[in-house]
């Protein structure tokens, strides 16, 4: 094989573009809230989406919502979509569900992370920094749960 054929076929991985796609914030019962002394609970959904573009471009979507209660009231609610564009020719197909699921993600995360941590500082709160998220982990477990088999009564 000549090195033109070897260099067409080589495995290319690119980040086009890293963006803020979707971004709020509410605090309902401002102003309220500031004056409530009750410990903060938070609730945290993280979710992901891979879209195809076109052949080889493939937008990646990880989306965050985020409640924080004080008490019974609910003190502000983010909710946060960053997403990614992303390049992938000349790799196996097998790879490529993984890679939107877990390497793409792990690029985004700690945008959005960021993202949060400064909407909560603008709602006059203090900042939030979400936990480190194992998208390997979390792609295996869907993986497996999709696996087994369903049982029925």
């Amino acid at each position: 094989m000549d090195e033109v054929t070897q260099a067409a076929k080589q495995a290319v991985f690119n980040i086009d573009k890293i963006y803020l796609k979707d971004i709020s914030l509410e605090i309902p019962h401002a102003p309220g809230i500031f004056l409530e002394r009750d410990a903060s609970q938070f609730e945290v959904q993280l979710n992901t989406l891979a879209n195809s573009i076109k052949e080889g471009v493939f937008e990646v979507t990880v989306m965050a919502t985020v409640t924080c209660k004080m008490g019974e009231k609910v003190a502000y609610l983010i909710e946060v979509k960053h997403a990614g564009i992303f390049q992938a020719h000349n790799i196996p197909q097998e790879e490529i569900e993984p890679l939107l699921a877990v390497t793409c993600p792990e690029i985004i995360f700690p945008y959005l992370r960021e993202a949060v941590s400064e909407m909560t500082v603008r709602g006059g709160f203090p900042p939030l920094l979400l936990n480190p998220v194992n998208f390997l982990a979390s792609y295996q477990n869907s993986k497996a749960q999709q696996a087994a088999p369903v049982t029925t009564h």
